[in-house]
């Protein structure tokens, strides 16, 4: 399954040429995950921060720009996990505009205790509501 939202370009993703500034993609694939965990996975990340006492840090994000969004373009990203480890879930979104792919980033993260700071391992709940949306292979 794949996890699919559409964003508008904002001004304030824009740099002077009108382009989306490379920075503010990091702030849009958070938004996408978090969406992911509220929408996809059924947890919102206030409750699983303030209930769970988990967070789920990027450690690892790979990004290929391949064609330039502007202001005003209505962007469709989409996630997939690539990967279920011991400990991280591995995704993949890409952001396309029409048929024209904009953006594909890898992004690793981290289930991790907020009491130690430390990585835990992603048990079977997880790994089934995750596994939903686990690419093909």
């Amino acid at each position: 399954m794949v996890f699919e939202r559409a964003k508008r370009i904002r001004f304030s993703h824009c740099d002077p040429a009108g382009i989306v500034f490379y920075p503010r993609y990091a702030e849009l694939l958070n938004e996408i995950v978090e969406d992911w965990f509220a929408e996809g996975i059924g947890i919102d990340l206030r409750t699983l921060v303030s209930a769970h006492r988990l967070g789920v840090p990027v450690v690892r994000l790979e990004v290929d720009f391949l064609s330039p969004a502007r202001l005003g373009d209505r962007l469709t990203f989409r996630l997939v996990v690539v990967a279920i480890g011991g400990r991280s879930i591995r995704l993949t979104v890409d952001a396309v505009r029409g048929q024209t792919a904009c953006l594909r980033a890898v992004l690793t993260v981290v289930l991790t205790s907020l009491d130690s700071f430390q990585a835990v391992p992603v048990d079977d709940v997880w790994r089934d509501r995750f596994g939903a949306y686990q690419a093909e292979t």
